[in-house]
């Protein structure tokens, strides 16, 4: 399962830098040459693409090395880590757009109308609607932060790019500013995907507890052995997209070692089984 995952994610970090390369040749010749502000920011957000998928195509690679002497629990936590890289180089670039839309609306925009313009804007809206769609149906089975970070990256190019194709569409009405206002736009919008990202993967990087969902779902699973008398705590760890889970029971103060420890073998195969657990133990008290 583990390894179709990666590979799955392997290709989706290939799709998106080839992609991107040719979306950032073709926007920057175009940008540049109708001076449009709306597609020069969209350029530069295509080379943040590119380094998001670079990003992803190294963290998956990193992190679907199996568990060593060194990393007991694998090199999970890499998909955060270079999740995080991929939410700070969004941050940046937004910052860097959002300065130059301000000055090119405070002093005014030298766009020139093109057709060209109007068909990069389109080519860019079925590649990355397509990039989008296929990235959605693969993190559908596979929970992966690097996919769920370049699919919205993918959905934010597509909305980004319809409003440089209508600004570019108003340039036909004598109608500049409007592009000024859609790089602001872009920028706040890029801002605000790479502060969301930033701050998941900060949670599971500073480890963040399993949601209450599969906390309460461990409860329902140990409420079917009738020898644990009561569950006293449940803790966990993040390792990746999974979870190393501390469950600690009480029992009959008289039951043998040997059926307790049964008993913890078998609540731990149980929530092993659990897509988002990586490992269980269970420490046993008697009462």
């Amino acid at each position: 399962m583990d390894n179709i995952r990666f590979e799955k994610t392997k290709k989706i970090g290939i799709y998106g830098i080839l992609g991107n390369i040719f979306l950032l040749i073709i926007k920057s010749i175009i940008g540049f040459t109708s001076k449009s502000q709306a597609m020069i920011a969209d350029s530069v957000n295509s080379a943040g693409d590119i380094f998001a998928s670079l990003m992803t195509f190294i963290g998956n690679k990193i992190a679907s090395e199996p568990n060593d002497e060194s990393h007991n629990f694998g090199h999970g936590k890499a998909e955060y880590i270079f999740s995080m890289f991929i939410s700070i180089s969004m941050i940046l670039v937004s910052i860097k757009l959002f300065y130059d839309s301000i000055i090119t609306l405070i002093f005014g925009s030298n766009m020139i109308f093109s057709w060209f313009l109007i068909a990069t804007c389109i080519i860019t809206i079925l590649i990355k609607l397509s990039l989008y769609v296929y990235t959605k149906v693969i993190l559908k089975h596979y929970n992966n932060i690097l996919l769920e970070a370049n699919m919205k990256d993918h959905r934010n190019d597509c909305i980004i790019t319809t409003f440089t194709l209508i600004s570019a569409l108003l340039t036909l009405k004598q109608i500049y500013y409007f592009d000024s206002i859609v790089g602001i736009g872009i920028s706040i919008w890029i801002f605000y995907t790479g502060i969301t990202i930033f701050i998941e993967s900060f949670n599971i990087l500073m480890d963040v507890s399993v949601d209450e969902k599969t906390k309460n779902i461990i409860l329902d699973i140990s409420k079917n052995y009738e020898d644990i008398k009561n569950v006293n705590s449940i803790t966990s760890s993040p390792v990746g997209y999974k979870y190393n889970i501390f469950i600690t029971i009480s029992v009959d103060g008289n039951m043998s070692t040997f059926d307790s420890h049964t008993l913890a073998d078998n609540l731990e195969n149980d929530v092993n089984k659990l897509d988002n657990v990586y490992k269980t133990i269970v420490h046993v008290e008697p009462i």
